[in-house]
């Protein structure tokens, strides 16, 4: 049986004013210089990650953020007795 474990990221926005920092579906820092927020931000898979920056990118209206992968997920699967782990390597970071 396989288990997909969640992907761990960090937002960083920059450039909006602060009704939208209030608006952010996460709880983060505010910050004040060349970011204005920063979040610790967990994801079931690759999938709801690609919603998150789709919502994102509607409340910001632009691509003021990156969203940077810190932990990646990992496949744990049992092959003929044996159990082996398979990294997914094809999360990216979003960036302007």
């Amino acid at each position: 049986m396989a288990e997909v474990r969640k992907i761990e990221a960090i937002l960083l926005v920059w450039g909006v004013r602060d009704e939208v920092l209030e608006k952010l579906p996460v709880s983060g820092q505010w910050l004040y210089g060349e970011y204005d927020f920063i979040a610790k931000v967990d994801f079931a898979g690759e999938e709801e990650m690609e919603e998150f920056e789709k919502t994102l990118r509607h409340l910001i209206n632009g691509n003021t953020f990156k969203l940077m992968p810190v932990k990646l997920s990992a496949v744990k699967r049992e092959v003929e007795g044996e159990e082996t782990i398979a990294l997914l390597e094809s999360v990216k970071a979003s960036a302007p």
